[in-house]
């Protein structure tokens, strides 16, 4: 009967963020908007870096592929937000949802490995600036990145193959604008018990696995800028770390929040599910420019360079 009912079943409908076509016209304009400076904040990043060679160091290489995937997680569900919202039925298919939902978490969870790493790179620029290039070679960095990747591979298709299996009734609507794998559970009528399970754990081994990381290098940065002596000198030790620690802050608790609570449908779910997927990978650009010398003397000398061979 269940293997019946889930033949029948090949879309879901979305609810979306709101029902009101007024709200849904604002709701295009600022989410539209905020998805082109994603796109262009974090594609200046990328060229930057790219451009400089005084940025060809590993904290702007793991900078580099941060700015990679925001772009990457903001693509996966904000172009579908935005054609639903101009849309009387919003619909996406079952294999379609499935897609998007191995998507956002492959890239979410990459994009938390890949901050972890880079608190390990802030530790040993401080507390062994002497070691620092030996540490960081360029082949341990690259390693790292592909193991931020291979984890969250591995997390995302066993939560992905066993949501796959799951089979789906009479009810399709998905209160959510996007198909993330937790939304996924309430329209099932097999034994979800499983794959909640998996789900939890897998988050919470993810996210303790990766913010653990973060914790003890921050501890340890803290320690050695205490034990400086000039104000100077710390001061620009931690505004080396401030804006990584913005970022973290960002991410981290709406994300883990939003995989390792209960899906119910509230407000709550979609207010987190935009900061970590809409929001932070517009403002990574910000946060990395506003409070990072180096990072604006280089976009000056981009500009200057480009402004030099217009002429």
């Amino acid at each position: 009967m269940a293997q019946g009912n889930h033949s029948t079943i090949t879309e879901f409908l979305l609810l979306g963020l709101s029902t009101d076509p007024h709200i849904q016209s604002v709701l295009f304009v600022l989410f539209l908007d905020i998805y082109l400076l994603t796109t262009m904040g974090n594609l200046t990043m990328l060229l930057v870096i790219r451009a400089d060679s005084h940025l060809h160091t590993p904290m702007y290489f793991f900078l580099s592929h941060l700015s990679f995937l925001d772009p990457c997680l903001s693509s996966v569900t904000v172009p579908k937000m935005l054609k639903d919202l101009l849309s009387v039925i919003k619909t996406i298919s079952v294999r379609g949802c499935l897609a998007q939902g191995f998507f956002v978490l492959i890239t979410a969870g990459t994009e938390v490995c890949l901050l972890s790493v880079m608190a390990y790179d802030r530790y040993v620029a401080i507390c062994h600036p002497l070691l620092y290039g030996q540490m960081m070679r360029k082949q341990l960095c690259v390693q790292l990145v592909w193991g931020s990747w291979g984890l969250s591979f591995l997390n995302t298709l066993i939560n992905i193959l066993l949501a796959a299996n799951l089979d789906f009734c009479e009810n399709r609507t998905i209160s959510h604008y996007s198909c993330e794998v937790p939304s996924l559970f309430p329209l099932s009528c097999s034994d979800v018990s499983t794959n909640l399970i998996v789900l939890f754990w897998s988050s919470l081994l993810h996210g303790l696995g990766t913010f653990l990381p973060i914790i003890s290098s921050y501890a340890h940065i803290v320690s050695t800028i205490l034990s400086i002596s000039s104000t100077s000198g710390r001061s620009k030790a931690f505004s080396t770390c401030s804006s990584h620690l913005t970022a973290v802050s960002c991410f981290y608790g709406s994300g883990f929040l939003r995989y390792l609570m209960p899906t119910s449908g509230s407000s709550l779910e979609l207010i987190f599910s935009v900061q970590y997927g809409v929001v932070t990978p517009m403002l990574n650009p910000l946060i990395y420019s506003l409070k990072n010398k180096e990072v604006k003397a280089a976009v000056r000398r981009t500009l200057g360079k480009y402004l030099q061979y217009s002429r």
